[in-house]
């Protein structure tokens, strides 16, 4: 009688790389099969390093959404290219992702260039195919081919799903044996109060004009949850006085989308009812204010509640924060 190969368990970190509003959150999102990372169509909407759970019966990804590189001008810009340093620390595998249907800017480069110094294993995702004739996507692949030596070049959609399973099979390929780091049930390491300030965050980002995107940041002041309901207080941030008229809208109109939008979507995320309330605060050049940037990562809001809960206990702070 013969026995069946029981086939080895495979686990690792990835990290996905690439220019602002290139599709890497997309991707992430589609893999996991959750949403881990808000997506909107303006650049530079991931601010924080995000990590996202791909649970198969072989093997366990945890892929690693990091801010599209860009030039580093603020506060909250540096804080963004820091996290991306940090996220290329320890993995298992670099992933670099292009968008195929434009031409390669001075942002690819510098996407590329930090690939080309990367000494393990790299994976080239050619994204938004679903944009671009295939006679024009061969071009683009042989001209990248040169760039360094690839594990492999993968043709993908993100927002189609196209190439998304051989995405899959390749970063299995090449992730190490080993035990899962997480639970098989778990989708991503971030609170879900984080969480539900970047789906405020989302909506705001999406229903307003350009002048607020770039501006606006949430921060959850209140996360209470009961056995048939979650209250979630969250602050949007602006810089100008302009910008907090333009999200509180006519009458209040646009808080109100903005708040019904997110609510629906935390209600489907957390799968219980959800009462949101949102106010407006005004921090001038808050962008430029490395104490109210580092309230943006979750892991210094984490801190802060330590602290708070220390306090309330009587108890000095638990410097590395809560563990969920």
């Amino acid at each position: 009688m013969t026995s069946e190969l029981k086939t080895a368990f495979r686990t690792g970190f990835v990290a996905i790389i690439g220019r602002p509003n290139v599709g890497k959150s997309t991707l992430v999102n589609r893999l996991v099969g959750q949403k881990v990372s808000i997506v909107t169509s303006r650049p530079q909407t991931t601010r924080n390093r995000i990590l996202g759970i791909a649970n198969r019966p072989d093997a366990q990804i945890v892929l690693i959404d990091t801010p599209g590189l860009h030039a580093t001008r603020t506060a909250l810009d540096r804080q963004m290219a820091q996290e991306v340093a940090q996220a290329l620390e320890g993995i298992d595998s670099l992933c670099v992702m292009i968008d195929a249907s434009e031409r390669i800017g001075h942002e690819d480069r510098a996407v590329l260039d930090r690939a080309a110094k990367f000494q393990g294993v790299a994976i080239l995702f050619l994204n938004k195919i679903d944009r671009i004739p295939k006679e024009r996507l061969l071009p683009v692949m042989e001209k990248l081919s040169h760039e360094r030596e690839w594990k492999e070049i993968i043709p993908i959609s993100a927002l189609t799903g196209d190439g998304v399973k051989d995405v899959l099979d390749a970063l299995v390929a090449n992730l190490p044996e080993g035990e899962p780091f997480f639970p098989p049930d778990q989708f991503t390491d971030q609170p879900e109060r984080f969480l539900a300030g970047e789906v405020v965050r989302e909506k705001a980002m999406a229903a307003t004009r350009q002048e607020v995107p770039y501006a606006v940041a949430a921060i959850v002041d209140g996360f209470e949850e009961t056995p048939k309901l979650v209250r979630i207080r969250v602050s949007l941030i602006v810089e100008q006085e302009g910008q907090k008229g333009i999200l509180i809208g006519h009458g209040g109109e646009m808080m109100k989308k903005i708040g019904t939008a997110a609510r629906l979507d935390l209600e489907g995320l957390l799968g219980t009812k959800v009462f949101l309330e949102l106010h407006v605060k005004v921090q001038p050049g808050w962008r430029n204010n490395p104490a109210i940037v580092r309230q943006l990562d979750w892991r210094n809001q984490l801190e802060n509640l330590s602290a708070i809960q220390g306090e309330l206990d009587g108890k000095p702070a638990h410097k590395e924060g809560l563990t969920s």
